[in-house]
């Protein structure tokens, strides 16, 4: 087709192709007017938090705290379109089910609450009270609550989560599937083995005091963009910027501010990464542990006037596993972390000694590093090389992992966890008055399996795209079909409400832009972002529609009518989010004086033990992890998949069907490859190619020469899961291995 093409892209990311990007995407949403307010209120202290990634945000010195993507974000949800009754009656599931996932999201925000009626195959409207009823139905039919699963999306506020987690374990089940569960769970369950807390110990600030940067496996360019400022100046003020990265990502290699006359004339830009170590896909816990070898063998062979390189006093006071760390390192040989990460060993001593050199240092990471079959060891060994040094607790320095949706953090932090501490379930059980259930419930996959096998037979889904989102979309169709009921609390039509074979409803929620009036006045919800400040989110605009509500409203709504003797003041909490906040206060440390600390602009930071070099761990002290990994019977296969993200998506939401930054245009269909494994396989550019994995086959890909690493080749989310195994899991976190799927790639014909 004429409007498909694949032209390499030698501009810098930013810039004038970001802004003119940004201006039609507002274009083709059809509310510019709308649009352009809420942009001049993003990231705002007084609007509302950007429905996007969760960087955080500075100290708003400027009216433009938005990038591209965040724009995108922003257009897609004031968007003027409505998908309402009239829609739904002119088309049935069966036809909506042949569309695109982008076509369906952009036709527009939904407007009413729908019911699906099997004999037209159609949603037809419904009431709010009929439809609170038809869940209550369902959930008190039940055999056990545990055939309930509530899924979540992390756009949902800290108030929404909050109450929606309080419903579920009110109601008898800890099964809470989330959004976690695919990207950072290796942070959650991995660092609090390692230093006590399962979030990063750095906050913006410390960028502007650190000596030295370390990227593994995120595409800020695209994923996070306003992060590019952040490396910016620390770029201008001299800092190293050291990437390991499969593929080469413009984002990480030179960068055009908006906001700098001077770039945008000049289009010149600031050179980011000043090393880039092209590790093959899944390498990069091999990579850390060369790194961490190199630092020994110097420090076993420096002389006593040399500043010492490995920080004893820190690891002897705070550490535990150095010896065992120590024996794992110097058995490890230099041929099989040349072998299998596909970089030299003077690659890796040259980033080694800008690490032994610097006094501070930050490693950022992202699903690079945590969506593999070892996320949870990746994670580990990035806390290794840090801990080896003594840089957690001291400014500059620290882990750093950069969380994709805005608030999944937050909803972590209010109690969205299918493995919920226990001290948590105590402080429900004191303020409330219930006993919450203290087995563990389903993550993501085990959902999945438990639909499949009936166990799970009421999905609801507060906010998010499961069906799109989840692994293997085979395996995932086939459980949603075998549910009884299927509730979606959504802003947008996705293919989620589409793959159910019985009851099933669409609940139409405010979006982040939109003003919540509830009935004590006009409400705000707060989030929490990467770094563990909390602050308010203020909406403006009108809802799309008298019928949409808040999804505290709506949370409250359906759990006052599952619940009739529930111990919870449903309809008050509902009334005055305030009343919400206060009883975080009792149940969430860190968050005293809530109410009051919210209305600070900025927020507040929530305290991080590791950040002071308290260790809440069982010896009381960080603990170096060592690496487990074997290789799987899969990875005899050639090549290694990782999925990714085009710069005209975030997460599962397609904004178009371009890909600037890697040079595609108006196409989803392609797998980058190497130009050597190209060769080696007799394929050109632009040829029609398969993707086999074990036991699976993806059809109706074309290869792209591309710079990445050689024995990896990549794909796009959601179109390459097919590739991904509802069984192929970290272990530790069950985090879907998306970035690390051994395939073959062959010639058609």
């Amino acid at each position: 087709m004429s409007d498909k093409s694949i032209e390499r892209y030698d501009r810098a990311a930013g810039g004038w192709d970001a802004l003119a990007a940004t201006a039609a995407v507002v274009r083709e949403q059809g509310a510019p007017a709308t649009s352009s307010r809420a942009l001049l209120k993003a990231n705002q202290p007084s609007g509302f938090d950007c429905p996007g990634c969760a960087w955080p945000d500075p100290k708003h010195t400027s009216s433009f705290e938005f990038c591209e993507n965040g724009a995108k974000a922003v257009a897609w949800e004031t968007t003027s379109r409505t998908v309402g009754p009239e829609f739904f009656a002119a088309h049935t599931v069966t036809t909506l089910l042949a569309q695109s996932d982008h076509w369906l999201e952009s036709q527009g925000r939904l407007t009413h609450p729908l019911k699906y009626d099997a004999a037209s195959d159609r949603y037809v409207p419904v009431s709010w009270a009929d439809a609170a009823e038809l869940v209550a139905l369902h959930l008190r039919a039940l055999s056990t609550p545990d055939a309930a699963a509530f899924y979540t999306s992390g756009r949902t506020s800290n108030e929404a989560a909050f109450l929606y987690q309080l419903f579920a374990r009110e109601y008898g089940t800890n099964n809470m599937p989330d959004c976690s569960n695919l990207c950072h769970e290796a942070s959650s369950v991995g660092l609090p083995q390692s230093i006590g807390v399962g979030k990063g110990t750095v906050q913006l600030a410390d960028f502007d005091c650190t000596d030295l940067i370390l990227s593994f496996g995120h595409n800020p360019g695209t994923n996070h963009p306003r992060m590019l400022t952040t490396l910016r100046a620390a770029r201008k003020r001299g800092v190293p910027l050291l990437v390991f990265n499969p593929l080469r990502e413009r984002g990480l290699e030179r960068f055009v501010a908006p906001h700098s006359a001077v770039e945008m004339l000049t289009g010149e830009g600031t050179e980011l990464a000043t090393q880039y170590l092209q590790l093959r896909v899944g390498s990069d816990a091999l990579a850390l542990q060369g790194l961490m070898k190199l630092l020994l063998e110097w420090e076993r062979g420096r002389s006593a006037a040399d500043a010492p390189i490995i920080d004893r006093e820190f690891i002897d006071a705070h550490t535990t596993g150095f010896d065992e760390l120590t024996g794992q390192l110097d058995a490890l040989s230099w041929d099989e972390i040349v072998e299998r990460t596909g970089v030299t060993r003077a690659e890796l001593e040259a980033a080694a000694r800008q690490y032994a050199r610097a006094p501070s240092t930050i490693v950022a990471y992202g699903m690079g590093i945590t969506q593999h079959a070892h996320g949870t060891e990746n994670v580990q060994q990035i806390a290794n090389l840090l801990l080896l040094r003594g840089n957690i607790g001291r400014p500059g320095a620290g882990i750093c992992p950069v969380r994709g949706h805005s608030n999944v953090q937050g909803d972590r932090t209010m109690g969205i966890n299918e493995r919920p501490p226990a001290d948590f379930l105590d402080r429900i059980e004191a303020t409330f008055g219930f006993s919450p259930p203290r087995t563990e419930g389903y993550s993501v996959v085990e959902c999945i399996e438990a639909m499949r096998d009936g166990r799970v037979r009421v999905l609801v889904a507060l906010g998010g795209n499961m069906a799109v989102a989840a692994p293997d979309p085979v395996a995932t169709a086939e459980g949603m079909s075998k549910l009884a009921l299927y509730v979606g609390i959504h802003t947008k039509l996705n293919r989620s409400h589409l793959l159910h074979r019985g009851d099933a409803l669409i609940l139409p929620a405010l979006a982040r832009s939109d003003l919540d009036v509830q009935e004590t006045g006009v409400q705000s919800v707060t989030v929490e972002d990467s770094m563990s400040m909390v602050h308010a989110s203020h909406g403006f605009k009108a809802p799309p529609s008298p019928e949409v509500r808040s999804e505290p409203a709506i949370v409250g709504m359906l759990a006052a009518a599952t619940l009739p003797n529930s111990k919870v003041d449903w309809d008050g909490l509902v009334q005055n989010y305030d009343r919400v906040r206060d009883l975080v206060e009792k149940i969430v440390p860190g968050f005293e004086n809530y109410n009051e600390r919210i209305r600070i602009p900025g927020g507040f930071h929530l305290p991080n033990a590791a950040a002071t070099r308290t260790w809440k761990t069982q010896s009381g002290k960080a603990r170096f992890k060592l690496r487990t990994t074997t290789r799987r019977a899969a990875d005899t296969l050639p090549l290694v998949l990782t999925t990714i993200r085009s710069h005209d998506q975030y997460n599962t939401t397609i904004y178009g069907l371009n890909d600037r930054y890697r040079g595609i245009k108006g196409r989803r269909d392609v797998v980058f490859m190497n130009e050597e494994d190209m060769r080696a396989r007799g394929i050109e550019t632009g040829e029609a190619v398969t993707v086999r994995a074990a036991n699976r086959v993806a059809t109706g890909f074309h290869a792209v020469a591309y710079p990445i690493a050689r024995g990896s080749c990549a794909a796009y989310f959601p179109e390459a899961s097919v590739l991904v195994a509802l069984e192929d899991f970290d272990p530790q976190s069950r985090t879907p291995a998306y970035k690390s799927t051994p395939v073959e790639v062959v010639r058609v014909g």
